[in-house]
């Protein structure tokens, strides 16, 4: 897939983050479901990858790959998935979900069940963005709420997917610090910024996360980076990255906080295309 194409199909997505107007849907359609640490999202896509509708909800509900609040997070993914089947006129019964690299996936397969649907694919984050992208050479950098996940892709074949402990909630605690603002408050300060006065304060904490990329590559020499995940929409997160990687393109692509539920989404179709029920 093209970047031009993949840009427009996550500014459509943003553009329809939790919109319960509705807009039915006859034909073939995909279900991704995508557990962060800082955000919950579940988005349905036509059998071109085209977003149908899009759900969003913050929530503390999971941590580094451990879901902490089992029943509110399937409480979260229940509502939205009900939500999306109102504003489609559809019936849902499969999605695709996710998991970082190194975790347990029944932990997410788990809150996709218990939600009272079956599991077409569970795939790590960067992986499924390598597969959406139909990437040959390249690594994919997924930063979540907690966690900065890498898959390294080789002549079209992921070949290493690593991941650890530091992502956008040690961003917004560097805030905190600096600030001296309670975590709510330093949370909401980062989500809103587009002036860079925030990586002026977490530049310490980006550079970490560099830093554990550039382990889990090792001797891997990727020509290209995707960057996805909320946090590489702050101003000069990239050009950070561009700097720790010389010689590396570092790519980031329009509204990175939906890349990978819409990858996850993709995969959904692996296990057969669900077809319109009226509910």
């Amino acid at each position: 897939m093209d970047m031009a194409t993949l840009n427009r199909l996550l500014e459509s997505a943003a553009a329809m983050v939790n919109d319960d107007s509705t807009a039915r849907h006859k034909g073939a359609f995909k279900v991704g479901i995508d557990l962060g640490t800082a955000d919950i999202q579940t988005l349905v896509l036509d059998a071109a990858n085209k977003p149908l509708a899009c759900y969003l909800q913050w929530a503390s509900v999971v941590r580094d790959g451990v879901v902490v609040d089992y029943h509110g997070a399937c409480d979260i993914v229940r509502r939205q998935l009900q939500r999306a089947g109102r504003r489609l006129g559809i019936d849902i019964s499969r999605a695709a979900t996710s998991f970082p690299p190194g975790t347990d996936p029944r932990i997410s397969i788990n809150v996709v069940e218990a939600a009272g649907i079956d599991v077409a694919e569970v795939i790590d984050e960067p992986s499924s963005v390598a597969g959406l992208l139909q990437l040959r050479d390249a690594a994919v950098v997924d930063i979540g709420g907690g966690t900065t996940g890498t898959a390294v892709i080789e002549r079209g074949r992921v070949v290493k997917s690593l991941d650890d402990p530091t992502g956008g909630h040690h961003i917004t605690l560097a805030l905190a610090g600096h600030h001296q603002l309670p975590y709510d408050k330093a949370e909401l300060l980062k989500r809103m910024d587009d002036s860079g006065d925030v990586l002026a304060v977490a530049r310490p904490v980006v550079e970490k996360m560099a830093a554990l990329v550039r382990r889990h590559i090792g001797d891997h020499r990727p020509p290209a980076m995707y960057l996805t995940g909320g946090c590489c929409a702050l101003r000069g997160f990239g050009d950070i990255f561009a700097t720790e990687f010389a010689g590396i393109e570092v790519i980031t692509p329009a509204r990175p906080i939906h890349l990978t539920p819409l990858a996850i989404a993709a995969r959904a179709d692996t296990a057969g295309r669900q077809q319109l029920r009226a509910v």
